[in-house]
């Protein structure tokens, strides 16, 4: 909780604001004509906006003191109307997303859903409607933060044209309530510069040491590979450019490779990252490896009844360090470990790691336009029609995992896992293009993954059909 003290010294890091050095700003623009603000915009117009932002500051510490350290909510509905006032119900927002500013770029290496913000995209602040962006911005949220999420944000290309004012950030940071903050566990700052830290030291007195440590600074594209599936990133033409001019201007040395977790040396007992037709050669013709059947064995003894399973995450430490010991071979005893989320991630994690998603990338055309057709019975004969073109290894295998995935709804009573909740978690991680993520194919995925596991007995009934034992 933010106390009178800590408000003062955010009035203070405003006035410092305003003294950054020429010098500091030359550094800052070199090579990069009208980005962040100019020397004449810092001198003519942030005073007058810091200022407002000084009068709402003094206007919380006054409250924080009289509500005798309770939490300050601010008013929503008040700030943004309510959605009967201003909002149709069915808006979907199509005139902002249309720009691209804000899109989904499926799950991180840590099962977390990642949603990408580019600040080159941003229109001229003449014509655009930053409030409504706002707003769109929660509603994309809304989407995902009832899940573990992570958040990308590519400053490259935030110039004096398109730039947001102030005051809008600072409202920003009251609309995103504690639902928004509580889960989302990564926060990649990418290509920062002095105003970005400036900013940051700015909000740092109200914000909370939890949730700054979720913040991460990434000076080069190349640093995201330990955190992220890269090429599932939609990043901006402008900003693949500025980032080779860092890696020739500073001479900096690409970090290491991600994906799977071997990119080299693959093991003869490795099991992620390998292609489902190699695990089965190598486990005697059976399509699902050893750690799957492992994984939902303990998730079936002690994860049915927990509530979000899936749906939270683990420690990177862990994760990395147990698939380690999977891949080399080395035995597993998830009833030992008791850890449920670790599991939970490590069976997503498989289902990304795939050189090829288990729907392959032959049906994702086929699967993104499923809403298209309009009778429920036409869909679940569409999606059987699909699995039917599957190689056998993955029919095995996506068969096998939503027999599972059944018992999971079976107690959503408890668990609140319904097939609609499985859906948005397990569609990016059965599919997913072969270029890049896309916010509007996200729909389409949960709605196949829905009628999946909804229909699954009607979907996987057909003539000569082939379990894992068979030939």
């Amino acid at each position: 909780m933010a106390t009178t003290q800590e408000f003062q010294r955010l009035e203070s890091d405003i006035e410092d604001f305003e003294k950054v050095e020429h010098a500091d700003m030359e550094v800052l623009l070199a090579g990069e004509p009208q980005l962040e603000f100019d020397d004449s915009e810092l001198q003519q117009s942030a005073s007058e906006e810091l200022k407002e932002i000084e009068d709402e500051i003094s206007m919380a510490a006054e409250v924080t003191e009289e509500t005798d350290q309770q939490y300050f909510e601010p008013n929503f509905e008040e700030e943004l109307g309510t959605p009967d006032e201003n909002l149709p119900q069915d808006d979907d927002f199509m005139d902002v997303a249309e720009h691209g500013i804000v899109d989904f770029a499926g799950d991180d290496m840590y099962g977390r859903k990642v949603i990408v913000i580019s600040a080159c995209k941003l229109p001229s602040n003449k014509t655009f409607n930053h409030d409504r962006f706002l707003r769109y911005l929660m509603y994309t949220l809304d989407k995902y933060v009832e899940n573990d999420y992570s958040l990308v944000y590519f400053h490259y290309g935030l110039r004096s044209s398109n730039k947001p004012p102030l005051s809008w950030l600072w409202q920003a940071y009251k609309m995103f309530d504690r639902r928004y903050k509580k889960n989302l566990k990564a926060l990649y700052l990418v290509h920062p510069t002095n105003f970005i830290r400036i900013l940051w030291n700015m909000f740092k007195p109200v914000i909370s040491v939890k949730f700054g440590r979720k913040v991460m600074y990434v000076n080069y594209l190349n640093e995201l590979k330990a955190h992220l599936h890269f090429d599932q990133l939609k990043i901006p033409r402008p900003v693949f450019d500025h980032d080779a001019r860092m890696m020739e201007k500073y001479k900096r040395t690409a970090q290491p490779q991600s994906g799977a977790f071997y990119t080299e040396r693959i093991l003869s007992t490795q099991q992620f990252g390998i292609p489902l037709k190699q695990l089965q050669d190598a486990n005697k013709g059976d399509p699902v490896p050893p750690v799957l059947h492992q994984i939902t064995t303990y998730l079936e003894k002690e994860g049915l009844e927990i509530e979000g399973i899936f749906r939270r995450s683990a420690g990177a430490t862990t994760i990395r360090e147990t698939q380690r010991r999977i891949d080399e071979g080395q035995k597993v005893d998830f009833a030992a470990i008791a850890d449920v989320n670790l599991a939970a991630v490590l069976f997503k994690k498989f289902l990304r790691e795939l050189p090829e998603p288990l729907l392959t990338f032959e049906l994702y055309d086929d699967i993104i336009i499923i809403e298209d057709l309009n009778k429920s019975d036409l869909k679940v004969a569409y999606v059987k029609e699909l699995l039917n073109k599957l190689p056998r290894e993955n029919y095995c295998m996506l068969k096998f995992i939503s027999a599972f995935l059944q018992k999971v709804i079976e107690r959503s009573d408890i668990n609140k896992m319904t097939a609609v909740n499985l859906a948005i978690v397990f569609g990016p991680n059965l599919i997913w293009s072969q270029s890049q993520a896309s916010l509007l194919a996200m729909g389409p995925i949960n709605s196949f993954t829905r009628i999946l596991l909804q229909d699954y007995v009607e979907i996987f009934s057909r003539v000569g059909d082939l379990d894992p034992e068979q030939d």
